[in-house]
């Protein structure tokens, strides 16, 4: 017998695969920026595999945790509403 569960690290790959089929059928611009949110998922998601039973969950955390620090690199491209 094998697995009969999916782990964190397969299911983050697997969401951000899916959101990678989804950005490619987007107009230019928000292509791109569906695959860059894709990069951006896997990127610190093996943090989340650690703390978070949810490959949802990670893949949130890791886009969180990258766009946060891409805001405090770059403070002066921040606009308030």
């Amino acid at each position: 017998m094998g697995r009969s569960f999916v782990s964190t690290r397969q299911g983050v790959n697997g969401i951000a695969g899916r959101w990678v089929r989804l950005a490619k059928k987007l107009r230019n611009r928000e292509c791109t920026s569906g695959l860059k949110l894709a990069e951006i998922a896997r990127q610190h998601s093996s943090e989340g595999f650690v703390g978070c039973d949810d490959p949802l969950e990670a893949v949130i955390l890791s886009a969180v945790v990258e766009l946060l620090r891409n805001q405090d690199q770059h403070p002066g491209n921040h606009v308030d509403p």
